[in-house]
């Protein structure tokens, strides 16, 4: 008589080693009977990742995933949000909100190469990054199921899930006095949790940035950094052309000895509360600066001006994980038209936490310093702006004098 053979359903985990996706591989195994299989998405995070696959494997995984994808992260999801000019809430360079869209669209490829019906998420059930995955992976398959531990099981706290990996032997970097949750790219990181909690609690610099020197310590001496633009990407640093994931590992290194990129905020989720996190995104922040600088002189006034009011729309798109939303992708056609004259250099002078522009330089430049300059111009006439005046402050002159018959 022939033995059924029964073969189990699997299950891809976004697994990253951290204290989270590490506690899910044999709460996985303990509460549904599938296989699971780790996919860590490596975006430039400072990982081993020869110990991620040690760790996934001795926690209960079958096998493990390792997507390397730092270059087209960057490339097709920061520097379009770059040029857009995207900073939720004015302040935040979205560090994790342009990676989850691509972490989900490479767990839906692991997925359907491996025949799963499910992925996996370590996603708390207060923040933004669990809708942030699966509005991605339905973006490219609605059928696939998602199992969301964190609003299953009854760990209620980052304590709770310590004790239950010291239960399983699993180990961590974590600790419960220094219990903060961290998220790592080649962009920024994140902290938050522990006393950072606490409004009235300045966070300590000591001990506690990653990638960036507290400011204090920062050297005596400034320094001066020239990035280069190509139509709204960048393209060199110093004079040296280098790709993307070297060209923002060397402005890390700059930034970050220099103390540039750490901000401290109160931000709005989208599932309604507010939260604080500390970020650090040294390379980040002088891109942004560097090539709003350059705008300034390449771009017309209108155009500027909507570029401006659309940035504020794409980043909060963005952090609302909605980056392959036909709106979205809209708009980046529309940046790419915007950006098109956007080439040249901008210097910098940084210093203890401190940016300034030093100089700017572009062939496309619509700055003219004959025609703005206080002297004589063969393209403008002071006197011409007496007739402009006039014309410009007709409706002005209207309305006083219609309040003046009135009475007004």
């Amino acid at each position: 008589m022939n033995e059924k053979n029964t073969v189990k359903e699997k299950v891809v985990l976004a697994y990253s080693g951290g204290l989270d996706t590490s506690i899910i591989v044999p709460w996985l195994k303990e509460n549904y009977d599938l296989e699971v299989i780790a996919a860590c998405i490596n975006v430039g995070q400072d990982d081993d990742m020869e110990e991620v696959k040690e760790k996934a494997i001795s926690s209960g995984a079958s096998k493990i995933y390792i997507e390397e994808v730092t270059e087209e992260f960057l490339s097709d999801y920061v520097f379009k949000a770059l040029k857009a000019g995207a900073m939720y809430e004015g302040r935040y360079l979205l560090g994790t909100a342009y990676a989850r869209p691509l972490m989900a669209k490479k767990l839906v490829e692991i997925a359907h190469k491996e025949g799963a019906k499910y992925i996996c998420h370590g996603c708390t059930g207060k923040g933004n990054d669990q809708v942030r995955f699966e509005v991605g992976v339905a973006s490219f398959d609605p059928t696939i199921k998602i199992i969301a531990p964190w609003r299953e099981w009854d760990i209620e706290s980052r304590e709770d899930a310590i004790d239950y990996a010291q239960s399983k032997g699993i180990k961590l970097s974590v600790t419960k006095e220094k219990i903060y949750s961290r998220d790592q790219n080649i962009w920024h990181i994140s902290h938050e949790g522990g006393e950072i909690e606490g409004l009235g609690n300045e966070h300590m610099e000591e001990d506690f940035y990653m990638m960036t020197t507290p400011p204090k310590d920062a050297p005596d001496v400034e320094e001066y950094v020239e990035v280069e633009f190509y139509k709204g990407t960048p393209v060199a640093v110093n004079g040296e052309k280098l790709g993307a994931v070297e060209l923002v590992s060397k402005l890390n290194e700059i930034g970050g000895r220099n103390g540039i990129g750490i901000i401290d905020i109160v931000e709005n989720r989208l599932v309604g509360m507010k939260s604080r996190g500390v970020y650090e995104t040294p390379g980040g922040t002088i891109l942004y600066k560097a090539l709003e600088d350059l705008e300034s002189i390449c771009m017309d006034k209108e155009s500027w001006a909507f570029k401006k009011s659309m940035a504020l729309k794409y980043a909060e798109l963005t952090y609302n994980g909605l980056w392959f939303s036909p709106l979205k992708e809209a708009m980046d056609c529309l940046v790419e038209k915007l950006q098109e004259g956007v080439s040249g250099t901008v210097k910098l002078k940084l210093y203890k936490g401190n940016i300034k522009v030093a100089g700017k330089w572009s062939e496309n430049a619509l700055y003219d310093e004959e025609v703005s300059s206080f002297g004589a111009s063969d393209l403008y006439n002071h006197s011409d702006a007496e007739g402009f005046i006039k014309l410009f402050s007709l409706p002005s002159k209207i309305n006083a004098m219609m309040k003046q018959k009135k009475g007004l």
